[in-house]
């Protein structure tokens, strides 16, 4: 561990034993597992750990999330939403986020409160300020502390210390929530959240452990680390995967020569500006 990430790792330390109790809000990824681990190491029955469980995750999160809490004896609640009856989600306006998120954290906020816990925390770092992304108003409006942000660490470094920690998902892939796989405009249903969900599930299988399925109407966008491209592309495999998208309800399947990128339906809105 260097210098720098060893003060940042004590600066966040710090930080939360300022907050004294808390609530994470954890999805079972990257940033929000190492942020479980070390408020529970400062703050040990002092925090709980919130997971919303929606047609916008998917079930296999929920799953590791649990299992991570069980190993770790971390009073841990899966609070379930409905998204698509928040207010405009459906139609999967550009700030679909900002709606989602207020009305998820608003919830763990009340549940905070209702456990005597001072504050939620979530696991917005440095490298989320490099993107388009309208959650993080919600988060500001209702006060929602970040403390990887405020102890200044980056995703690489999250990435660092949480192998140094031993946790499991220090080289875990990152996956956004299923909404990002869809244009804006485009109508939100249980069943296309299903059929991206399982669309992706085909690739999980295959080996594949970062990319995303985008869907564009009835087409998908299969978007690769550019080193997996070349093996997607071997006759069987390819002909395998268009065949199984086909039966999960997409009429067309593509591949991006782009390879993967995270936030890549926000491209379409630069192009606007």
């Amino acid at each position: 561990m260097t210098g720098i990430m060893q003060e940042k790792l004590g600066r966040l330390r710090a930080c939360l034993e300022e907050i004294g109790s808390a609530a994470v809000a954890f999805s079972g990824g990257v940033d929000s597992t190492f942020l479980l681990k070390v408020a529970h190491d400062v703050l040990g029955e002092r925090v709980m750990a919130f997971t919303a469980g929606s047609s916008f995750v998917p079930e296999r999160d929920i799953a590791e999330a649990r299992a991570f809490c069980e190993r770790e004896g971390i009073r841990h609640i899966v609070k379930r939403f409905d998204v698509l009856s928040i207010d405009g989600i459906r139609q999967n306006p550009q700030d679909r986020c900002y709606r989602c998120k207020y009305a998820l954290f608003h919830q763990f906020r009340s549940m905070a409160e209702e456990h005597h816990l001072a504050a939620v925390v979530d696991g917005t770092n440095l490298d989320d300020d490099g993107d388009y992304r309208p959650g993080r108003k919600a988060l500001k409006e209702l006060g929602i502390r970040s403390p990887l942000h405020e102890a200044g660490l980056g995703k690489q470094e999250i990435r660092g210390l949480s192998r140094e920690l031993g946790l499991p998902t220090w080289d875990k892939p990152s996956f956004a929530c299923l909404a990002s796989r869809f244009v804006y405009g485009e109508e939100l249903t249980g069943e296309k959240l299903r059929q991206v969900n399982d669309a992706e599930e085909v690739l999980l299988r295959r080996g594949f452990r970062q990319f995303r399925v985008r869907r564009h109407g009835d087409l998908a966008r299969i978007e690769l680390l550019p080193e997996d491209i070349s093996r997607f592309l071997s006759e069987d495999l390819r002909a395998e995967v268009a065949e199984r998208f086909r039966r999960i309800g997409f009429s067309y399947v593509t591949l991006d020569l782009l390879g993967y990128r995270s936030g890549s339906m926000n491209e379409t809105m630069e192009e606007k500006a």
